[in-house]
Protein backbone atom coordinates (compact mmCIF):
# COMPACT_ATOMS: atom_id res chain seq x y z
CA UNK A 1 0.00 0.00 0.00
CA UNK A 2 1.16 3.27 -1.39
CA UNK A 3 1.64 5.84 2.21
CA UNK A 4 1.42 9.49 1.13
CA UNK A 5 4.34 11.53 1.89
CA UNK A 6 4.68 14.01 4.58
CA UNK A 7 5.04 17.43 2.55
CA UNK A 8 5.85 20.94 4.91
CA UNK A 9 3.85 23.29 2.80
CA UNK A 10 4.35 27.02 3.59
CA UNK A 11 0.95 28.80 2.85
CA UNK A 12 1.18 32.63 1.43
CA UNK A 13 1.46 34.85 4.07
CA UNK A 14 1.56 39.03 2.98
CA UNK A 15 4.44 39.26 0.07
CA UNK A 16 6.88 36.36 1.62
CA UNK A 17 6.16 34.26 -1.55
CA UNK A 18 10.31 33.83 -1.76
CA UNK A 19 10.36 32.84 2.71
CA UNK A 20 8.29 30.59 1.80
CA UNK A 21 9.32 29.03 -1.65
CA UNK A 22 12.54 28.32 0.17
CA UNK A 23 11.59 26.75 3.29
CA UNK A 24 9.26 24.28 1.27
CA UNK A 25 12.60 23.71 -0.77
CA UNK A 26 14.14 22.73 2.08
CA UNK A 27 11.16 21.00 3.35
CA UNK A 28 11.95 22.14 7.26
CA UNK A 29 10.21 25.08 8.96
CA UNK A 30 12.03 28.28 9.89
CA UNK A 31 15.44 27.31 7.01
CA UNK A 32 15.15 30.95 6.51
CA UNK A 33 12.67 33.68 8.38
CA UNK A 34 12.21 37.03 7.45
CA UNK A 35 14.77 39.15 9.39
CA UNK A 36 17.31 36.78 7.90
CA UNK A 37 16.18 37.83 4.13
CA UNK A 38 15.95 41.42 5.59
CA UNK A 39 19.50 41.08 6.72
CA UNK A 40 20.30 39.80 3.17
CA UNK A 41 18.71 42.73 1.93
CA UNK A 42 20.70 45.31 3.71
CA UNK A 43 23.91 43.66 3.29
CA UNK A 44 23.39 43.41 -0.27
CA UNK A 45 22.37 47.37 -0.39
CA UNK A 46 24.04 49.05 2.25
CA UNK A 47 22.84 52.51 3.32
CA UNK A 48 20.35 53.24 1.60
CA UNK A 49 16.87 54.89 1.97
CA UNK A 50 14.57 52.34 0.07
CA UNK A 51 16.23 49.00 -0.42
CA UNK A 52 15.71 47.85 -4.30
CA UNK A 53 15.90 44.46 -3.36
CA UNK A 54 12.57 44.26 -1.36
CA UNK A 55 8.97 46.08 -0.97
CA UNK A 56 9.14 49.86 -0.22
CA UNK A 57 7.03 49.15 2.83
CA UNK A 58 9.19 45.67 3.75
CA UNK A 59 6.57 43.47 3.70
CA UNK A 60 8.23 41.04 1.23
CA UNK A 61 8.81 41.04 -2.39
CA UNK A 62 11.93 39.60 -2.58
CA UNK A 63 14.10 39.66 -5.81
CA UNK A 64 16.32 37.19 -7.48
CA UNK A 65 19.61 38.61 -5.93
CA UNK A 66 18.07 37.75 -2.36
CA UNK A 67 17.12 33.89 -2.96
CA UNK A 68 20.32 33.80 -4.65
CA UNK A 69 21.96 34.78 -1.65
CA UNK A 70 19.91 32.98 0.53
CA UNK A 71 20.72 29.70 -1.19
CA UNK A 72 24.93 30.30 -1.56
CA UNK A 73 24.68 30.45 2.80
CA UNK A 74 23.34 26.55 2.23
CA UNK A 75 26.19 25.55 -0.15
CA UNK A 76 23.67 25.95 -3.36
CA UNK A 77 23.24 28.10 -6.39
CA UNK A 78 20.30 28.93 -8.26
CA UNK A 79 21.06 28.57 -12.03
CA UNK A 80 18.55 31.22 -14.40
CA UNK A 81 17.51 28.05 -17.05
CA UNK A 82 18.02 29.69 -21.01
CA UNK A 83 14.26 29.14 -22.38
CA UNK A 84 15.59 28.57 -25.76
CA UNK A 85 16.90 25.40 -24.70
CA UNK A 86 14.52 22.01 -24.36
CA UNK A 87 14.19 21.18 -20.52
CA UNK A 88 15.01 17.58 -21.65
CA UNK A 89 18.33 18.49 -21.32
CA UNK A 90 18.04 18.70 -17.53
CA UNK A 91 19.90 15.67 -15.65
CA UNK A 92 17.05 15.67 -12.50
CA UNK A 93 19.24 13.19 -10.42
CA UNK A 94 21.68 16.40 -9.75
CA UNK A 95 19.10 18.76 -9.26
CA UNK A 96 17.91 19.86 -5.58
CA UNK A 97 14.99 21.85 -7.46
CA UNK A 98 13.23 24.35 -8.85
CA UNK A 99 12.21 28.14 -8.03
CA UNK A 100 9.78 29.30 -11.11
CA UNK A 101 9.10 33.12 -11.13
CA UNK A 102 5.46 34.08 -12.70
CA UNK A 103 3.57 37.49 -12.71
CA UNK A 104 0.91 37.48 -10.03
CA UNK A 105 -2.09 40.34 -9.52
CA UNK A 106 -1.76 41.69 -5.89
CA UNK A 107 -4.88 41.52 -3.25
CA UNK A 108 -5.78 44.35 -0.64
CA UNK A 109 -8.25 42.11 1.17
CA UNK A 110 -11.02 40.74 -1.54
CA UNK A 111 -9.69 44.05 -3.66
CA UNK A 112 -7.89 43.59 -6.89
CA UNK A 113 -5.44 46.55 -7.07
CA UNK A 114 -4.25 47.31 -10.69
CA UNK A 115 -0.23 46.31 -9.57
CA UNK A 116 2.10 44.14 -10.76
CA UNK A 117 4.11 41.78 -8.08
CA UNK A 118 6.82 38.60 -8.42
CA UNK A 119 5.72 35.53 -7.41
CA UNK A 120 8.26 32.94 -6.51
CA UNK A 121 6.96 28.67 -6.02
CA UNK A 122 9.07 25.95 -5.46
CA UNK A 123 8.95 22.83 -7.60
CA UNK A 124 10.94 19.62 -5.94
CA UNK A 125 10.87 15.84 -5.38
CA UNK A 126 9.58 13.95 -2.84
CA UNK A 127 9.75 10.24 -2.66
CA UNK A 128 9.67 9.91 -6.65
CA UNK A 129 7.00 12.05 -7.64
CA UNK A 130 7.42 16.23 -8.65
CA UNK A 131 5.18 18.44 -6.55
CA UNK A 132 4.23 22.21 -7.33
CA UNK A 133 4.81 23.74 -3.72
CA UNK A 134 3.08 27.11 -4.71
CA UNK A 135 2.10 28.61 -1.22
CA UNK A 136 -0.95 30.05 -3.21
CA UNK A 137 -2.18 26.71 -3.46
CA UNK A 138 -4.24 25.21 -0.71
CA UNK A 139 -2.33 21.53 -0.90
CA UNK A 140 0.64 20.96 -2.39
CA UNK A 141 0.31 20.21 -6.29
CA UNK A 142 1.47 16.64 -7.48
CA UNK A 143 2.82 16.75 -10.47
CA UNK A 144 3.98 13.25 -11.02
CA UNK A 145 7.25 11.30 -12.58
CA UNK A 146 10.48 12.76 -14.52
CA UNK A 147 8.38 12.76 -17.66
CA UNK A 148 5.54 14.63 -16.30
CA UNK A 149 7.94 17.55 -14.80
CA UNK A 150 9.81 18.15 -18.23
CA UNK A 151 6.41 18.10 -20.16
CA UNK A 152 5.12 20.63 -17.33
CA UNK A 153 8.60 23.00 -17.32
CA UNK A 154 7.93 22.86 -21.32
CA UNK A 155 4.71 24.24 -20.67
CA UNK A 156 5.39 26.55 -18.15
CA UNK A 157 8.87 28.60 -19.84
CA UNK A 158 6.70 28.88 -22.87
CA UNK A 159 5.04 31.82 -21.01
CA UNK A 160 7.59 34.77 -21.92
CA UNK A 161 6.61 36.33 -18.82
CA UNK A 162 7.76 33.52 -16.74
CA UNK A 163 11.36 32.17 -15.63
CA UNK A 164 12.98 29.20 -13.88
CA UNK A 165 16.04 28.85 -11.65
CA UNK A 166 17.46 25.49 -11.03
CA UNK A 167 18.89 24.75 -7.88
CA UNK A 168 21.93 22.58 -7.07
CA UNK A 169 24.97 22.48 -5.18
CA UNK A 170 27.98 24.42 -5.68
CA UNK A 171 29.81 21.50 -6.71
CA UNK A 172 27.14 20.78 -9.29
CA UNK A 173 27.06 24.29 -10.30
CA UNK A 174 30.90 24.24 -10.63
CA UNK A 175 31.15 21.07 -12.51
CA UNK A 176 28.12 22.06 -14.72
CA UNK A 177 26.61 18.52 -13.92
CA UNK A 178 22.95 19.71 -13.82
CA UNK A 179 22.83 18.90 -17.64
CA UNK A 180 23.29 16.09 -19.54
CA UNK A 181 26.47 15.64 -21.53
CA UNK A 182 26.93 13.08 -24.34
CA UNK A 183 30.11 12.45 -26.02
CA UNK A 184 29.86 12.54 -29.95
CA UNK A 185 32.17 9.74 -31.58
CA UNK A 186 32.16 10.41 -35.69
CA UNK A 187 32.34 7.40 -37.94
CA UNK A 188 34.29 6.26 -40.76
CA UNK A 189 33.76 2.64 -42.66
CA UNK A 190 31.85 1.67 -40.23
CA UNK A 191 34.44 2.01 -37.24
CA UNK A 192 33.92 4.35 -34.40
CA UNK A 193 36.81 6.67 -33.86
CA UNK A 194 37.64 8.54 -30.62
CA UNK A 195 38.41 12.15 -30.68
CA UNK A 196 41.06 13.73 -28.57
CA UNK A 197 40.26 15.32 -25.93
CA UNK A 198 40.10 18.86 -27.79
CA UNK A 199 37.29 17.35 -30.74
CA UNK A 200 35.21 16.11 -27.96
CA UNK A 201 31.46 17.84 -28.60
CA UNK A 202 28.71 17.96 -25.94
CA UNK A 203 25.34 18.05 -27.19
CA UNK A 204 22.04 18.17 -25.00
CA UNK A 205 19.70 15.25 -24.55
CA UNK A 206 16.07 14.78 -25.92
CA UNK A 207 13.54 14.30 -23.49
CA UNK A 208 13.25 10.31 -24.15
CA UNK A 209 17.03 9.71 -22.82
CA UNK A 210 15.84 11.60 -19.34
CA UNK A 211 15.05 9.77 -16.44
CA UNK A 212 15.97 11.15 -13.04
CA UNK A 213 14.06 9.16 -10.94
CA UNK A 214 15.27 5.65 -12.27
CA UNK A 215 18.24 7.02 -13.10
CA UNK A 216 20.53 4.71 -11.30
CA UNK A 217 18.41 2.13 -12.07
CA UNK A 218 17.80 2.08 -15.87
CA UNK A 219 19.64 -1.03 -17.73
CA UNK A 220 21.08 1.07 -21.01
CA UNK A 221 18.76 4.31 -22.35
CA UNK A 222 21.37 5.59 -24.91
CA UNK A 223 20.83 7.57 -27.59
CA UNK A 224 21.60 6.23 -31.18
CA UNK A 225 24.64 7.23 -32.68
CA UNK A 226 23.12 9.28 -35.69
CA UNK A 227 20.42 10.67 -33.17
CA UNK A 228 23.52 12.20 -31.16
CA UNK A 229 25.35 13.37 -34.43
CA UNK A 230 21.91 15.26 -35.42
CA UNK A 231 21.62 17.03 -32.24
CA UNK A 232 25.33 17.98 -32.26
CA UNK A 233 24.13 19.53 -35.65
CA UNK A 234 21.48 21.45 -34.63
CA UNK A 235 23.39 22.68 -31.88
CA UNK A 236 26.47 23.82 -34.29
CA UNK A 237 23.86 25.51 -36.19
CA UNK A 238 22.44 27.65 -33.52
CA UNK A 239 25.74 29.06 -32.56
Amino acid sequence: MNVKPIIYHEKQVKELCALHALNNLFQTQGTYTKSELDTICSRLSPNVWINPHRSVLGLGNYDINVIMAALQKKGCEAIWFDKRKDPGCLDLSNICGFILNVPSDYKLGFVMLPLRRRHWITIRQIQGNFYNLDSKLDTPQLIGRSSDLIAYLKEQIECKEKELFIVVSKEVEEKQLWMHQYVVHTTQQNHISYPNHNQVTYCESPIDSVSSVDFRNRDAECLKLNEVRNCAIRRDNNL
